[in-house]
């Protein structure tokens, strides 16, 4: 992946800037002609996900959180049973969509909640980039169906999980037959990119790899700092934090 150091006048501020040049479609996903559907990411969903790494699913999906924040692109949040059994939607997707109240429905299937339905709908978008816990019943049974109603849907597979890793492949193998595609959640994020001149972007990109994209994002941070001389990434200091409760 090519990597280009643009110098800019300021900091570059994730969502403002919107990706505003134009990019082809031709069958390809852009920022105008998609909607990101981000199903039950809750934690008693991942407490159940055994077939991949958890910890790298709260990572992907943050990251396509905040590249559809980048973007611009509309985004619907939906949970299940939260009281009751599911808890809340995860801290950090929340922190990404600071206000956004997720949709909440009792129904397994999303696209059997004219809730969601509508919130897509509303939209007016025919893409879905989806993503969800389980893939089995969360993710294969609104894909199904939206293709059914004429919708068409990319699957963000690393943002997925499920019971086992036989759920998830028969889960994948069915939305496959049924007409979807796969992607990941950095696939996305360049397909919405795709061209590195497209420079209203190309800093929060670059943020984006640095922070979730493990070896891609350091070669980033060494193209910078060795080839170019531009100065290392500045992180957040760490604070530690501090008791909020006293323990019994």
């Amino acid at each position: 992946m090519k990597v280009q150091l643009y110098e800019t006048n300021g900091e570059m501020k994730m969502g403002q800037n919107n990706g505003t040049s134009k990019r082809s479609e031709k069958g390809l996903l852009t920022p105008d002609n998609c909607v990101v559907a981000l199903i039950d990411h809750q934690p008693q969903m991942l407490f159940g996900t055994s077939n991949f790494d958890r910890q790298s699913i709260i990572n992907c999906t943050v990251a396509l959180g905040k590249a559809a924040r980048v973007f611009d692109v509309p985004v619907v949040l939906t949970t299940v049973e939260t009281k009751s059994f599911s808890g809340n939607l995860w801290p950090q997707i929340r922190a990404v969509f600071p206000g956004q109240q997720p949709i909440e429905r009792s129904s397994m299937n999303s696209w059997d909640d004219k809730n969601f339905v509508a919130a897509i709908e509303k939209t007016g978008r025919k893409k879905i980039v989806l993503a969800g816990l389980w893939t089995e019943t969360c993710v294969a049974l609104p894909t199904v169906q939206a293709i059914h109603d004429g919708y068409e849907i990319y699957v963000v597979e690393d943002c997925c999980g499920d019971v086992s890793q036989l759920a998830h492949d028969n889960a994948m193998r069915r939305v496959f037959q049924a007409g979807a595609k796969p992607v990941t959640a950095l696939s996305v994020t360049l397909e919405w990119q795709r061209d590195w001149a497209n420079r209203d972007t190309y800093d929060a990109v670059m943020d984006l790899a640095k922070t979730h994209y493990g070896a891609y994002g350091i070669g980033v941070e060494y193209a910078y700092t060795m080839v170019h001389g531009a100065p290392a990434t500045k992180f957040p200091e760490y604070v530690v934090p501090t008791a909020e409760f006293a323990h019994k």
